[in-house]
């Protein structure tokens, strides 16, 4: 869909789906997601009450990011914000985060650009995937360290990665503590 001027509207009904009056079509918040970093505004209303709730879905899209691991916001950030809220700099929140996000972007395309120039754009790209291997590494690496695979992991649900080996080690481990556990719980049980 193009880029207009008008910001399409988002319906979002009882239901939660989202339609998208636009493009006539039923979207998700990834296509939300999309849609802003294809820098194609939109605005979502609520479709009983007509309410705008486009602070509440964004900020929804944001904490399902977070929640695919994707962390962007750093603890610190995320408890200082919350205690703005109700402080009187509150009003002057919006704006300074708006102001600064703004500046970061900036930055962030003359740094692409002054890469794709020193090194090309393919050598921009490469070190792009080098960064995301290198992220990946280390996240496998931490979890490692981690007892049980880290708290909340999946990894029974994961595909089988490069290394999964170490992962057959950790569930032999795991079962055998299991099996000491009952053995523990037997003897303390005859004990009684």
């Amino acid at each position: 869909m193009a880029k207009t001027k008008e910001p399409t509207v988002i319906k979002k009904y009882a239901n939660r789906r989202l339609y998208n009056t636009g493009t006539s079509t039923y979207v998700t918040l990834e296509d939300l997601a999309v849609m802003v970093k294809d820098e194609e505004d939109f605005i979502v209303f609520d479709a009983k009450s007509g309410e705008d709730i486009t602070r509440s879905v964004l900020t929804q899209i944001i904490f399902e990011q977070e929640n695919k691991g994707q962390n962007l916001l750093p603890i610190a950030f995320l408890r200082q914000l919350i205690r703005f809220y109700g402080d009187s700099l509150q009003n002057v929140v919006p704006s300074y985060l708006e102001f600064s996000m703004s500046a970061l972007t900036k930055e962030q395309d003359k740094f692409r650009e002054q890469m794709s120039q020193a090194f090309g754009a393919t050598a921009l790209d490469a070190m792009e995937e080098q960064v995301k291997r290198n992220t990946e590494m280390f996240e496998r690496a931490m979890r490692m360290f981690m007892p049980f695979g880290g708290a909340g992991d999946d990894e029974d649900k994961a595909p089988a990665k490069p290394g999964a080996e170490s992962s057959d080690d950790l569930d032999d481990l795991k079962k055998q503590l299991a099996d000491m556990q009952k053995k523990i719980d037997a003897l303390a049980g005859d004990k009684s």
